[in-house]
């Protein structure tokens, strides 16, 4: 933006599209250009930041924040991005859990643990959550990946290793003991098989 044939100031071309050359300009009009442009700049570094992978609320705000824009412009342009469906911590949280589910099984309390630390809100999580059904499935499956590695480990090792392993990914006791020992007797009974 030249003023008076100098450079005074740039604007995002959303914010610029209606001007036209040689238009006379309030200082009124002039502080209310910068201050759109300041939000729409804002916004714009907020969409590039998702534009990655899903973030949730904190993430982004904390993100804007290290950007220095101020406080009150950080709230707006969230209010922004959640009433456009961009920011969703529910959304986030179902989408985290299943893309661990798949490829890093974890039981419902690290899972929990995980999704707090990125600023989820407790009912967020619950009901995230309560989606995910039995975890069972879910420490068997971790459970024989890890157990490949446990070849040739006698019961106690086994037992101890394998229990560790799970109870690292956050899966209950109970879960933690009946996966164990299923897991245990799958491979017996396989080098049975392969030993006949």
């Amino acid at each position: 933006m030249f003023l008076d044939g100098e450079f005074a100031f740039g604007l995002e071309r959303i914010v610029a599209a209606w001007l036209r050359i040689n238009q006379d300009l309030s200082e009124e009009k002039i502080t209310r250009l910068l201050n759109d442009d300041t939000r729409e700049v804002a916004y714009q570094k907020a969409l590039h930041f998702l534009s990655f992978r899903p973030r949730t609320e904190k993430e982004v705000r904390q993100n804007l924040i290290s950007k220095e824009f101020d406080a009150e412009l950080v709230e707006e342009v969230i209010e922004r991005l959640k009433e456009k469906q961009f920011i969703n911590d529910l959304q986030f949280a179902r989408i985290w859990i299943e893309n661990r589910n798949v490829y890093r099984p974890r039981g419902q309390k690290a899972l929990a643990v995980e999704l707090h630390q990125k600023g989820v809100s407790g009912d967020a999580i619950q009901e995230a959550l309560a989606g995910m059904g039995d975890e069972s499935e879910l420490a068997e499956s971790a459970a024989r990946k890890y157990a490949q590695r446990l070849q040739g480990e006698d019961w106690i090792k086994f037992r101890e290793k394998l229990s560790a392993f799970l109870g690292r990914r956050g899966f209950s006791y109970e879960t933690i003991k009946g996966t164990v020992r299923r897991v245990w007797e799958e491979i017996q009974s396989s080098q049975e098989v392969h030993q006949m």
